[in-house]
């Protein structure tokens, strides 16, 4: 267990990343056995989104009764019927849906999803989550994302919590952004932890963010191997300033060998050192991966 920045709460250095209850070929019995579960295993941060289709409603049918167990985090920002995304409007009944989806008073932890810069540097959006805030629907006012619009979420100190990509693949924010985000007393939530265990695939996958991370496997020259899942998950739950790696899935047994990678802890330094090295000698303007 972990203090989460200056915010007051408490999370479990594994977090149940909720998208992949989304998928209807997840039964409602499976769902919620799974959720279950994961409070039953000790995992205390939950992270869903307005995008993740099913998940939030899930989360709301089967863990409303266990409110008090978890620390639930979601992200906003966009799709409230009848107003625009990105606006005032938008952000405090993104905040009401999600309440009532999820069948709960309050939400612990509330991000900005992805949010454009520009529409960070207005403030509005901002400015209603902190009115949310004041409110007593949520305890942190977040963002999820990178690059640019990362750097602004820590730099303009309004923000209680960050969450972004970190892995093997993707350690552009190791050197300075979360350094800064935990002086700042900032909670951290590492997303994409396993950077969608590329070094499994055989060819590159189509997908965007997990084709890049493929590139920078393939170029970092570590070698594959199904080990490096474990080995990647405990290098992004114990890198300095996190607070919490969230990772998904549907399956019980995987849920329970990513709970028992990260109580093995931080990895041996020479090993940190080398994983670290290959992304340094590689990195050649290489971003963070929205």
């Amino acid at each position: 267990m972990r203090t989460f920045g200056r915010s007051g709460l408490t999370v479990s250095a594994l977090g149940f990343g909720a998208m992949h209850i989304n998928d209807e070929r997840t039964s409602e019995d499976e769902a919620g056995a799974l959720l279950n579960l994961v409070l039953d295993l000790g995992i205390t941060l939950i992270d869903t989104a307005r995008s993740y289709g099913l998940s939030e409603e899930r989360i709301g049918r089967h863990l409303a009764h266990r409110r008090q167990d978890f620390v639930l985090s979601t992200k906003l920002g966009y799709g409230v019927e009848g107003v625009p995304d990105w606006t005032y409007d938008c952000i405090v009944g993104g905040v009401e849906r999600a309440l009532r989806t999820m069948r709960c008073d309050w939400i612990d932890i509330a991000h900005l999803h992805s949010c454009p810069l520009e529409t960070l540097q207005r403030g509005e959006v901002i400015r209603a989550l902190e009115d949310c805030k004041a409110a007593g629907k949520l305890r942190a006012v977040a963002y999820s994302g990178d690059n640019a619009e990362l750097s602004f979420a820590i730099d303009c100190q309004r923000f209680d919590s960050v969450q972004t990509s970190i892995s093997v693949c993707d350690q552009v924010n190791l050197a300075e952004r979360l350094p800064k985000a935990a002086a700042l007393g900032l909670g951290v939530i590492a997303k994409r932890p396993i950077a969608g265990a590329v070094w499994r695939r055989p060819a590159r996958p189509n997908d965007h963010a997990e084709g890049a991370y493929w590139d920078r496997w393939q170029a970092m020259g570590l070698g594959g191997s199904d080990d490096w899942t474990a080995l990647a998950l405990r290098f992004a739950a114990h890198a300095p300033g996190v607070s919490s790696a969230i990772i998904g899935t549907g399956k019980p047994e995987h849920l329970r060998a990513n709970l028992t990678g990260v109580e093995q802890g931080p990895l041996p330094a020479e090993v940190s050192e080398r994983i670290r090295g290959a992304f340094l000698a590689q990195d050649s303007g290489w971003s963070g991966l929205i």
